[in-house]
Formats: structure tokens, C-alpha cells, sequence
């Protein structure tokens, strides 16, 4: 975060940059999942590439004015370590999920024919929302709070390194890769989200959109990647903090 700019400007490109994350990585997503897409069956490698892209694009634009948190779960981790104002944490967050929600409003508007041809639910809800494969809300909450701890701890320890301290721009190009490579590894389970926003905003979204084939938003596993990041956020950045902060 740079107190140089106002927070109104700040919030913004939380906003933005959070929608940014949810148009590449959703819409990449989206692309492998849903009928008559020119990437339609792409495969997992192309999702990961998204998200990997996802975020890195938003970190290099606005890593230097809002600290691009993109995520609440790093803004909360960060606040309860007392690198980041409580005050700022609800404004922050807001405007991450409204951000969030209107990202994945604009891939629903521009893919719209698609979703009307996808029949399968589940590949309908893929491109809005996580859900564990096996079914399992243990094992995904599991899945969840590794990624989210080693997405932390890795970012905080990447940009605040040594070695980028006179180029941050390639600190925050390397947190892209981490993204890449963590959606990569991780992404079997759950998705991954690894990010309250990304998960919640989109889901909310599917429950109130006239999709004609979707099937439950399954708010019964929704908590998941909202809990996990948030508590792995707390833990991460705390990791990091007591080793090198």
C-alpha cells in the first residue's frame, strides 16, 4: 500500500484489479468448461495459465499504489499482523468483492451464448465457483488452506526479498508464476480459490442469474473458500512476519 494515494483511488484499483483477476482467470475457465468456445476442453494447464495471468496483471498495475491485494484474505492476514489499518480492511474488502462480482459479470455477458448451449451444471458452476471434487468438504477446507498459507507466506517473502528490493516489477511478475504454479499443483481438489472473493462474488452471482441449465450454487460448501483463505491468510503472512518480518 502507498499512503501516497488517496483511498478512494486506492479502492478503485483493488476494484479493478480484482475484476481484472476474475476476467482472465474465470474467463479462461469459462472457455475450457463451456460448449462452442474456441478453448472448450483446453484443459487444466490453460485454466492454470489463466490465473497465473490473472494476478499477475493486476500486482504489476497497481502493486505500487493499493498494494494489490486483490484478495481479503491478505488484506485481513496483513491487518492482524499490524502491516495494514484495520480502518482500511471493510472498505478494502468491499470493494475486492464488488470487484470480483463485476469481473465475472462481464464474462457471463460476453459468453452468454455458450452458457445457453453448456447443459452440465457442474461445468456451468466450474466457471463461477469452486466445489471439491471428491466431494469433501474436509478435504477441500484442507486443499484450501495449503494453497492460500503457501500463496501468502511465498508472495510476502517474494516482494519483500532481498534479492527484488531495487525491482519490485519482477517481484510481483514472480508472484503471477507463483499463481500459475500453485493452480498447477493444487488445482485437482477444488479449483483452487484460494481468495474469499473470487469464490463468494461469482457464487452469489450464479445463485441470482437466469441460467437456463445451472443447477444449485451448493451453499453448503460455500464456506469453504471463504473460511480457509481467511484463516490462512492469519497464518501465512504471520509465517512470514515472525521468520523474516
Amino acid at each position: 500500500m502507498n499512503p501516497d494515494y488517496a483511498l478512494p483511488v486506492r479502492l478503485a484499483c483493488e476494484f479493478i484489479g480484482t475484476a481484472i483477476l476474475l476476467i482472465l482467470g474465470n474467463g479462461t475457465v469459462a472457455n475450457v468448461h463451456l460448449r462452442g468456445s474456441k478453448g472448450y476442453g483446453g484443459g487444466w494447464s490453460l485454466i492454470a495459465m489463466g490465473y497465473g495471468f490473472g494476478v499477475m496483471i493486476p500486482v504489476l498495475m497497481f502493486g505500487g499504489i493499493s498494494g494489490a491485494h486483490i484478495n481479503p484474505a491478505m488484506t485481513l492476514g496483513q491487518a492482524v499482523w499490524g502491516m495494514f489499518p484495520w480502518s482500511e480492511v471493510a472498505p478494502y474488502v468491499v470493494a475486492q468483492l464488488l470487484g470480483a462480482m463485476a469481473g465475472q459479470a462481464a464474462i457471463v455477458a460476453t459468453h452468454w451464448p455458450y452458457y445457453e448451449r453448456t447443459t452440465d451444471p457442474d461445468d456451468i458452476l466450474a466457471t463461477f465457483a469452486t466445489v471439491n471434487a471428491a466431494r469433501s468438504r474436509l478435504n477441500g477446507f484442507a486443499n484450501e488452506l495449503l494453497g492460500s498459507v503457501v500463496l501468502f507466506s511465498c508472495a510476502l517473502a517474494i516482494i519483500r526479498s532481498p534479492l527484488t528490493a531495487g525491482e519490485p516489477g519482477v517481484a510481483h511478475l514472480a508472484v503471477g508464476f507463483l499463481v500459475w504454479a500453485l493452480v498447477a499443483g493444487l488445482g485437482g481438489p477444488t479449483g483452487p480459490a484460494l481468495n474469499p472473493a473470487r469464490d463468494l462474488g461469482p457464487r452469489l452471482l450464479h445463485a441470482a442469474l437466469p441460467l437456463r441449465h445451472k443447477g444449485s450454487s451448493d451453499w453448503g460448501y460455500a464456506w469453504v473458500p471463504v473460511v480457509a483463505p481467511l484463516l490462512a491468510g492469519v497464518i501465512g503472512v504471520g509465517g512470514w512476519k515472525v521468520l523474516l518480518g
